[in-house]
């Protein structure tokens, strides 16, 4: 989603659906499930039904839908001059702004995130996507220069952003730019599901940008929806890994789709918000399964930052089921959290060469 995320993270989630044609006349049932998509924002969506639809009634679902995120992109974009969070970065340093719930919420979820991971996660870190050419500024792609960059990083963080959820309102404490590509897209992706469910849909699958909210089964023999873990490949897209999802939601956070390079060096998208650079480290993709797919969103930005052991850690004391792909040699090896363990089980664990460190276990109970 162009507006909400930048071409930050592109899909990393494959849905495993099939999508049927749609009769012609718009009171005759659809068969089973109806897939509708296209693009937006920069990113696509795909919205998947397995309830019965006529054409009429799918077309005025995806009409709804498309207006949830209409509302969503005007609230939160970076890209569109009109929009609440633009103005919000253009208001006055210090002084107190009124903000819509829905865009209080993201930033408190945001905020959170930001304190318990110990500033992994950034909103203010828009200033930085921008130098490295991440964000809506128009600028080359290279390696900014080191003295920019220091005065950058001198300028953000989680502690130049106050928020005042009694009153829904919010300041800035320095001159920074709120970038919520890394919370906002979960959260748009949530508000469709819930469109959904006030509409009476029971069995759906939404994805948006690779970020996916799944409610009931994918057909009549209570079959669980199924999504692929994308393998962290630039060259070419194959899931590693199909996992079922029901009643829940996935993000993903991956280091391999949007970079440049210059001097033979790679430079990912993902910014580490306490160095200012890109991260370095052997973590390449980040799963976190979660209720609401904002948190799991802004959990999967955040521990692609840390690395892999921190990653557990983290997931650990926050009791996160999360999936984790990290580059071993010429391959790829999958870890996981505890909790993303227990919900697999043993059995499938192995199937699928998933492993749950023991060293992530021996630190909790430390």
């Amino acid at each position: 989603m162009r507006s909400c995320a930048s071409p930050v993270r592109w899909a990393l989630m494959v849905l495993l659906a099939v999508t049927l044609s749609a009769c012609d006349n718009g009171d005759r049932p659809l068969e089973s499930p109806v897939t509708l998509d296209g693009e937006i924002f920069g990113t696509f969506y795909q919205v998947t039904i397995a309830d019965s639809l006529t054409r009429q009634g799918a077309e005025a679902l995806e009409a709804g839908f498309l207006e949830v995120l209409e509302a969503v992109d005007a609230s939160m974009s970076t890209y569109r001059d009109d929009a609440e969070l633009v103005a919000f970065n253009r208001a006055p340093v210090g002084e107190w702004q009124p903000l819509s719930a829905p865009l209080m919420e993201v930033l408190a979820i945001g905020q959170a995130v930001a304190e318990a991971s110990g500033g992994a996660f950034d909103m203010t870190v828009g200033g930085l996507v921008n130098l490295w050419s991440f964000g809506p500024e128009a600028r080359p792609r290279e390696v900014p220069d080191g003295d920019e960059l220091a005065t950058r990083l001198a300028e953000i963080g989680p502690d130049k952003l106050e928020l005042d959820p009694a009153t829904s309102q919010a300041r800035r404490l320095a001159d920074v730019f709120v970038d919520l590509s890394g919370v906002a897209k979960g959260y748009a992706t949530d508000r469709v599901a819930a469109y959904l469910e006030a509409q009476g849909i029971d069995h759906y699958l939404v994805n948006l940008g690779g970020d996916l909210v799944a409610q009931g089964f994918r057909d009549r023999q209570a079959q669980p929806w199924r999504i692929g873990v994308e393998l962290p490949d630039s060259e070419r897209r194959v899931a590693r890994h199909v996992l079922p999802l029901h009643d829940g939601s996935v993000a993903t956070s991956g280091d391999y789709r949007n970079y440049f390079e210059e001097d033979g060096r790679r430079f990912s998208h993902t910014l580490d918000p306490r160095s200012g650079y890109p991260v370095t480290h052997t973590l390449a993709s980040v799963s976190v399964f979660h209720p609401s797919n904002a948190w799991a969103d802004a959990w999967a930005t955040a521990l692609s930052v840390v690395g892999p052991e921190e990653a557990l850690t983290l997931a650990e004391r926050e009791g996160l089921e999360v999936l984790l792909l990290v580059r071993d040699g010429e391959g790829w090896a999958s870890l996981a959290s505890r909790a993303f363990g227990e919900r697999l089980g043993e059995a499938r664990l192995a199937e699928l060469e998933i492993e749950v460190p023991a060293w992530n276990h021996n630190q909790e109970e430390e």
